[in-house]
């Protein structure tokens, strides 16, 4: 199959599709929030004989073709899942690398021009408090060097789980009932809305949930936002995504008939 996808680039047939439909997807109606479940950079990086950490880097390096993409087809926010609370249990190598990774990603996007020309917000969500101090501190420098931009929000989920989310937002209701600032009877979808990770965002709801790597679940991804998204899922690993996976997923996501439970 690369052979054959090799073949078609050479032969400019790749290209020619792709603003065919891009042309198509600029048609339809755009998804306002699109969460992207970053899977396969360990299956990658078995496939082509590298170590695991290599497939986490190559992964990390596709995050930034991924925000041009939106970016360019107007897409407001993206939130992508880099690291759950469950990978926590991965071994500690991998975890090390995956955070040096991390880091390095955020020095490099306070020194890119992309983002502040684009004028990028980010935003990280999670529960910071299983992090290392140091990193934590690099991450909300990048926030406060970005927050009055408006281009586009990427949320960035890190130590994130939906599970820890939703028990940490109604702990923090309980604590405000308890000293008597809520009354029980005054707790909406609105007001538990404010207590979530994503409580900065104007649209917090996803649209549409992307997954590569051919798994189809959602891990613990964005439980409460995404409770009528429309869910994508792709046999590509992640270091593989293209834009024309990006765009294939919204048309099919412009296709759908949306209910919202109805």
């Amino acid at each position: 199959m690369s052979a054959l996808r090799s073949l078609l680039r050479l032969l400019g047939v790749y290209k020619i599709y792709e603003k065919w439909l891009e042309k198509q997807v600029r048609g339809g109606e755009m998804p306002r929030h699109v969460g992207v479940i970053l899977d396969g950079n360990r299956r990658w990086a078995v496939r082509h004989g590298l170590k695991t950490w290599m497939g986490h880097r190559a992964g990390a390096e596709k995050v930034k073709d991924l925000l041009r993409w939106c970016h360019e087809l107007g897409i407001k926010t993206v939130t992508i899942y880099t690291f759950s609370t469950e990978n926590f249990n991965r071994p500690e190598e991998e975890k090390r690398e995956i955070m040096r990774i991390l880091e390095e990603k955020i020095i490099e996007a306070m020194r890119s021009e992309d983002i502040h020309k684009r004028r990028i917000r980010i935003k990280f969500i999670g529960d910071m408090s299983m992090l290392d101090p140091s990193l934590v501190e690099k991450m909300r420098m990048l926030e406060d060097a970005t927050k009055d931009y408006d281009g586009m929000i990427v949320n960035v989920a890190v130590a994130y789980g939906g599970k820890h989310e939703i028990l940490t937002a109604t702990r923090r209701i309980a604590e405000k009932v308890l000293r008597g600032e809520l009354r029980p009877e005054d707790i909406t979808y609105e007001v538990f809305q404010q207590h979530l990770y994503t409580s900065h965002l104007e649209h917090q709801d996803v649209d549409m949930v992307l997954r590569t790597g051919g798994e189809m679940r959602l891990s613990n991804f964005l439980l409460w936002q995404s409770a009528y998204s429309e869910l994508i899922f792709l046999d590509v690993y992640w270091p593989e995504f293209r834009k024309i996976d990006l765009m294939r997923a919204i048309r099919t996501y412009q296709k759908r008939h949306r209910r919202f439970g109805r």
